[in-house]
């Protein structure tokens, strides 16, 4: 029997499948096994390579394995699939993983350590509770509408709900005023607790090296500084800022064919949490140059003059995003360039 060179395994909650080949790719084993025979399993197996798809649990998994002296391939999902053979089942799926990592151009995700995972969980948690308290909002505003009180959109106005609600003069019944009551003590409970995200945001900003060096670049605050190394890869695992930019999505999609170069819109096919903080934060560029003017003779001032705003911010988030790679990647902190005479 040949030996097992690469161990495909199609991860899931209780039960996983298992593809083992050789070398050349021919199938050894396919196995099924529960979730408290996973580690004992694999125990057993002569050192290989075992391939993934990168998922909510294929981290752990990976530091698990890795423990064992086996090296970890994690797959985005999206390359893996032109791989899946006719049927979509788990013994599909295994085996596609296989194929996949044995492709000499396969790209892989890096196996993140467990305080990686935990710096990124504030800032989910934190865009669990704006989302929360978005849907607070509009459902205040919306119950409004239902009788006759029309208030403009934006965080601006919201303290125009709560007036409307708290104002004994008006025509809102009793019964929904106290049950509307309600709505405001959540999105009052949700902004404390946000709140205290943000402190600890600020904290860890200033605590961090990398942070504080990200920070010198204009847009990037205390939020995008500590989540570019929380949320993002090594920067050594890019050769260049341009593809960490377009791992972020910030760059066009191509329709080229026949020698001719076709760019389309961008492309979002990164992260999408990291992507919207540097699109925020170059807007908020962008309309300070706007507004003051930026310094003339310099990229932003040429390409306002030329482009319409929100192309120019996708670009100046891009281009804030190859200059971060470059401090992560190479240290130092960010110098702005000298305009031309």
């Amino acid at each position: 029997m040949s030996s097992v060179s690469m161990i495909g395994i199609d991860l899931a909650k209780n039960v996983f499948q298992l593809h083992g080949c050789d070398q050349f790719g021919a199938v050894v084993f396919r196995k099924k096994l529960r979730r408290e025979g996973m580690i004992t399993y694999l125990a057993k197996q002569p050192a290989c390579l075992v391939a993934m798809e990168a998922c909510t649990g294929s981290h752990y998994w990976g530091r698990e394995i890795e423990r064992l002296g086996h090296v970890v391939r994690l797959i985005p999902p999206a390359y893996v699939k032109p791989f899946v053979k006719r049927q979509k089942n788990d013994a599909a799926d295994a085996e596609a993983i296989c194929e996949a990592a044995m492709r000499p151009t396969m790209r892989f995700v890096a196996v993140k350590n467990e305080e990686c995972q935990a710096a990124a969980i504030v800032f989910r948690t934190r865009d669990l509770l704006i989302r929360q308290r978005t849907q607070t909002i509009n459902a205040l505003r919306g119950y409004l509408a239902e009788f006759g009180i029309i208030v403009a959109q934006g965080p601006a106005h919201v303290g125009k709900l709560v007036t409307v609600v708290e104002d004994q003069t008006n025509e809102l019944p009793d019964l929904a005023r106290s049950i509307l009551g309600v709505l405001i003590e959540t999105m009052e409970a949700l902004n404390a607790r946000i709140d205290i995200l943000n402190i600890e945001i600020t904290r860890r900003s200033k605590e961090d090296d990398v942070a504080r060096r990200l920070m010198t670049i204009p847009g990037i605050g205390p939020l995008i500084a500590t989540a570019l190394p929380a949320l993002a890869p090594a920067a050594n695992s890019f050769k260049r800022g341009r593809d960490f930019a377009a791992w972020l999505g910030l760059t066009p999609l191509q329709h080229s064919t026949g020698g001719k170069q076709k760019l389309g819109r961008t492309s979002k096919m990164g992260e999408r949490t990291l992507r919207r903080l540097l699109i925020i934060g170059a807007s908020a560029v962008v309309r300070w140059a706007a507004r003051k003017g930026a310094a003339p003779g310099s990229w932003l001032d040429s390409m306002l003059k030329r482009k319409p705003i929100m192309l120019v911010t996708v670009a100046l988030a891009n281009k804030i995003a190859r200059i971060a790679w470059a401090i992560m990647a190479k240290g130092g902190v960010y110098q702005a360039p000298v305009a031309a005479a």
